[in-house]
């Protein structure tokens, strides 16, 4: 099945636009990821079986900031391709992240007693 799409002459000036903020997003969210896993990996030497607690760059605010880095990527690929395709996969992407970050975030809670109280699961000081 093959579905045309025709945009009205004011949606296609928005195009360039939406199309820089969505790489902008994306770039950004990429970063974020990669900083983020980087953190992580060094929490733990070669054969060590503890959890530490992540420290710096998001994970200042957050507990899932690998999770959001990933969530503004996909975000930001949905804008910039603006196609119900990408819309779909960052939703979805959100949809199982989401709840991830917040398993964590409990987690990180009971098991350590010194971590962080201000510290939100997904959304720095909101949620």
């Amino acid at each position: 099945m093959i579905i045309e799409a025709r945009f009205s002459f004011s949606f296609k000036k928005c195009l360039p636009s939406l199309l820089c903020q969505g790489v902008f997003l994306f770039i950004l969210g990429m970063g974020i990821n990669i900083h983020s896993d980087y953190t992580l990996r060094q929490l733990r030497k070669p054969g060590e079986v503890t959890y530490s607690i992540p420290h710096g760059g998001l994970f200042t605010y957050v507990s899932g900031a690998n999770f959001l880095g990933e969530i503004i990527e996909w975000m930001g690929f949905a804008l910039a391709t603006w196609s119900v395709p990408a819309l779909a996969f960052a939703f979805f992407t959100l949809c199982f992240l989401g709840p991830r970050a917040v398993h964590h975030h409990r987690f990180y809670l009971k098991v350590f007693e010194d971590y962080p109280k201000s510290r939100k699961a997904l959304i720095p000081f909101i949620f």
